[in-house]
Parts: C-alpha cells; structure tokens; sequence
C-alpha cells in the first residue's frame, strides 16, 4: 500500500526575508519529536503555525475559544497568497502549565506536531482539559523551536502564538533565550496575554514578542464567542451533507477518519449553526486537505497514485472489484461533482462573509482568533503577502 506523506501544521512565520527573499544562512532544520516529520510540496510557500496554550484551571474560556474559533481563522488564512499561490497551511499545537503532565517535561505536553489534518487538529482541541499549574513560557517556546520542523524556505510564514495569564518570567529556561533561538530560526513569536493590557507589560509579555518583532494582545479569555447567523447559512449546510458525499475512503484508517470527518462536523455545530457553516466553508477551501484517507484529495496531490496497491478490504462497497481504471473514472467523477460543490460554498460564502462584515460592526470582534489574525496579517505584509477574495 502506497504512503502518503502529509504535510503538518502549525503558527510559524519568518522574520527576515520576504516572499521575494533569501533564507538566512543561520536557519536550520530540525528533527521533528515523537511523530513523522512533515514534508514540504516544492511547489507551494508554508503558513506555519504553533498554538501554545495555557492549560492550567484559570484557562478554560481560552480553550473554548480556540475551539470556537479554528474554522474562522482557517477560512481568514485561505485568502492569503505569495506570489499569487495559496499557500499551504500546518498547525502545530502544545499545551503548558496543565499540573497533569510531567513535571520533568516543564509540565509541556506536544499535543500535535506540524499538519494539514485540521479535523485532528479540531479534534485535539477538544480533547484538552485544564488543571493545576505551573507555567513556563520560556521553557514551551523553547520546546516548540526545538521539536518541530520549520524548514528553510524564506517564503514561508513561521508563527508562535503563545497564550496564558502568568508571568512570563516564570520557569528555567529564560525567555530572553528562547527569543534569540526563534530570530535565527527565522521564526516569529507572538504573545496573547489573557487579562489587562497593562499587567501583560508588566509580566514580560509585551517584552517577549518585542524580542522577536512579534506581536502582543490582550484579550478577556472568557469572553463567549459571538458567531453570526446569516441567511445563507442553511443553504451552505445543505452544501455540506453533499460535499461529504465526494469523500472516497481507503486504506486502513479511510474509515475511522471518515468518522472522524462526521465528528468534527458535531464538534463545530455544537457552537451553534454559524460555527457549523464556518467549518463547511473551511471544507469548501483549498486549506481542507485528507491525502491520508481520501482518494480525491490523493490523487490531486499525486498524479502517480497507485491504484493497483489499493487494498480492497479498506475500500467502499461501490469500490470493491473494480479495476484501477474504473476506481479512477470513479474518482475523476466524485472530484469534479466536489469542486462544482466547493465553487457554489465559495459563492454563497462571500455574501455570508460582507453580511457579517456589516454585523460585527454592530457586534464587535471575537478575542483570541481576532488577535491572532491580526498579527499574522500584519507580518504577511512584511514578506509581501496578499489577500485576494
């Protein structure tokens, strides 16, 4: 049975050159720690993207939001182009401070190295829980630098997002350090502290992303998370229930993931109907990608796919005994009928997306997804990115 390789994903960006430069000579790669390292499709730039957060007993709205918020970010990110390619997008995500993980670790745990997988990535974010802590800042942006593959390409977008509510000072590895790391690494951290302005300044928080160019926010973490309705939202969700249908499984894990897929979908609409349009809008993407488990989406990103090593036993009914090329025309078919559905999302979502642009003038603007969209828009500026609707 052939591998697919998939790329991973996660916050990263790159601070000296631009979309148009070179690469520092003081960048290198690392190995990637417990899991397969991601690699990279020559043709096309990275939006890296490691997600620290705080998981100790005061963070529960912080996790809430992240969860809440993953598909508008998703959705913000799939405009971004360099040199007018979309780019692909990985997201890595660790959690620290929680009093459940080992104390030898700096209570830091890799939830999940670099992906394009986001239904594992939602999937983990709803898996988190909050306990104890002790919070070491300096020591999980260490971690991340060290343990996950930021490559070289000076095209690509490579972000720390780091948040939490205690001193950044704390633990034994200085921040101080870990910021010079991330600048030769080509690497950007941005701090999110979750409480008032001013006493994130005074913890060092501001002081940890200045030390890297980065940006901080402050955000209230425990602000419920507005998502607006819209009038186009149920015709999109109709669109879901079909796109789901060009989903083609094989391989030993085609059917849990394709469960997976159905979870995620509950996950997303258990925020409410809006959130729920966000994730197919996300699907209707070109950032949605399952090469692992889809065969529409593997032989997109793979003409030389080889069919005749399909297992059969892993294979839908309406599969099993065909030839390659009968599996083939079958999935030229399915893929075509997804990209008219993904087309008709893309049409209905721009409508959506200008009638929430006049609401959250009236409403206002979520916390920890507005905040990290804004920094990652303003430093894309810098490599000459752009946004294109």
């Amino acid at each position: 049975m052939k591998r697919i390789l998939i790329a991973s994903c996660i916050l990263g960006m790159t601070l000296l050159p631009s979309c148009k430069g070179e690469v520092s000579d003081n960048e290198k790669d690392l190995a990637v720690a417990t899991t397969a390292p991601a690699t990279n499709n020559p043709n096309k730039h990275f939006i890296k993207v490691a997600l620290l957060l705080d998981t100790s007993n005061s963070m529960d709205g912080l996790i809430d939001q992240a969860k809440a918020q993953l598909w508008e970010i998703v959705n913000e990110l799939s405009y971004a182009r360099c040199k007018s390619v979309q780019p692909n997008l990985q997201i890595a995500l660790y959690e620290y401070g929680n009093d459940g993980l080992p104390s030898q670790e700096g209570h830091i745990r890799q939830v999940l190295n670099f992906t394009n997988d986001l239904d594992e990535v939602s999937k983990e974010l709803f898996s988190l829980s909050t306990n104890g802590g002790s919070e070491y800042c300096g020591q999980v942006v260490q971690t991340s630098l060290n343990q996950l593959n930021w490559g070289k390409d000076g095209d690509d977008l490579k972000m720390v997002f780091i948040a939490g509510n205690e001193p950044f000072t704390q633990g034994t590895v200085n921040y101080v350090d870990a910021a010079q790391d991330a600048k030769e690494k080509g690497v950007v951290v941005n701090t999110i502290f979750c409480g008032d302005f001013n006493q994130g300044v005074h913890t060092k928080w501001k002081d940890g992303a200045d030390l890297t160019y980065g940006d901080y926010m402050a955000i209230d973490h425990n602000q419920r998370t507005v998502h607006i309705a819209s009038p186009y939202d149920d015709v999109i969700l109709q669109l879901n229930l079909k796109l789901n249908n060009t989903y083609v499984r094989y391989g030993a894990i085609g059917y849990a993931k394709a469960e997976q897929q159905a979870v995620q979908d509950s996950n997303a609409e258990s925020y409410g109907k809006a959130n729920a349009v966000s994730r197919t809008v996300s699907k209707g993407s070109g950032m949605y990608k399952n090469t692992s488990w889809d065969l529409v989406d593997a032989i997109e990103a793979d003409e030389d796919f080889e069919l005749e090593e399909l297992e059969e036993e892993y294979l839908p009914e309406e599969l099993k005994g065909k030839t390659p090329e009968e599996i083939k025309a079958y999935v030229a078919e399915q893929a075509a009928v997804r990209a008219e559905i993904q087309k008709e999302i893309q049409k209905l979502n721009e409508k959506r997306r200008l009638f929430i642009a006049e609401k959250q003038k009236e409403e206002g603007t979520n916390g920890l997804g507005n905040a990290m969209l804004e920094a990652i828009k303003k430093q894309a500026e810098k490599k000459n990115y752009t946004w294109e609707r």
